[in-house]
């Protein structure tokens, strides 16, 4: 009954598929999963890996995200999600939650949480969503400190850091390419530059960085929504779609609650609703009915 309560993929081996994935030359996609529940599906339907959004996550708990979560919180999420998926998962750390010193233990509890590679980004404290205005950056050396902090806790060398830089909004596409360069030199395994806005700018990316590189394709920020085949062509290694989950969920739970209170049922609903038979599916209920009768499935002999 391997994979049934829990991934069957051991951690070490999902960071080795995430290092190799990112060297693969094929594009590696990760939809972001506000639910243990999602990256079940995320990996059903045949995607590469899942990502752990701090905005979401924030959102769930009903917060802005302007680094109100902790570590603790984002940790404890990430496990849970990473336990149930054989895919690799990269979760948004944010700041590292702290001076250089916290990166650093950032990195260990990610680890130990069975997280695959983490974003440790360039704003200041606090920080605000990447598509908003008004955000602010720290000196590159600040954040060279941040990256080599957690460069030098990690402990397993596939775990992926990645580095996340805002600068491209505040001071333009050229410094934030020196930046990402800097960050290259200080350690990072993968550059994600948040806010570009065109293809162009992109290319111009991929043409500057010589390592992996990260696309953000959310929705209603500054990017334009670039297919992933596109990403692939332009040289990009993985995109992210981080809040398109969440989205769809919580409109389609908006319009019915509205049904709901204007009609009193949730007849008219049903067609719009995952049936109790998929849910079953996705939760391999039948594989615990076998696992149940394979260590109950015994008789009481006769006392001699």
């Amino acid at each position: 009954m391997t994979g049934l309560i829990a991934a069957a993929t051991s951690a070490a081996d999902k960071r080795a598929a995430l290092k190799a994935g990112l060297n693969s030359g094929t594009i590696q996609r990760f939809p972001g999963a506000f639910n243990p529940l999602v990256a079940k599906l995320i990996q059903e339907i045949g995607f590469e890996g899942v990502y752990v959004s701090g905005a979401v996550l924030s959102a769930d708990l009903g917060l802005p995200d302007i680094g109100l979560t902790t570590l603790s919180e984002v940790a404890g999420r990430g496990q849970q999600i990473a336990s149930v998926t054989d895919l690799p998962v990269l979760i948004d750390a944010d700041t590292g939650f702290g001076e250089p010193m916290s990166a650093a233990r950032t990195v260990s509890v990610l680890e130990d949480a069975g997280i695959a590679g983490c974003h440790l980004e360039d704003q200041v404290n606090p920080k605000r969503c990447g598509h908003l205005d008004g955000k602010a950056v720290v000196p590159t050396a600040e954040m060279v400190r941040r990256l080599r902090a957690a460069v030098s806790a990690r402990r397993d060398p596939n775990f992926v850091i990645c580095a996340r830089t805002d600068a491209a909004g505040i001071e333009g596409i050229d410094a934030a390419i020196e930046r990402a360069k800097a960050y290259v030199d200080a350690g990072a395994d993968l550059i994600f530059t948040e806010a570009l806005d065109t293809a162009a700018d992109f290319e111009k990316f991929r043409g500057a960085v010589s390592i992996p590189l990260l696309a953000n394709m959310t929705e209603f920020g500054k990017s334009e929504l670039i297919p992933a085949q596109t990403l692939e062509s332009i040289g990009y290694d993985a995109v992210i779609y981080p809040v398109t989950t969440l989205r769809l969920a919580m409109y389609a739970t908006e319009t019915g609650l509205r049904e709901i209170a204007a009609t009193g049922t949730q007849s008219t609903l049903l067609g719009r609703m995952q049936q109790r038979s998929r849910l079953y599916e996705l939760l391999q209920y039948e594989r615990y009915n076998e696992f149940d009768s394979d260590i109950f499935n015994f008789t009481l002999g006769r006392n001699q």
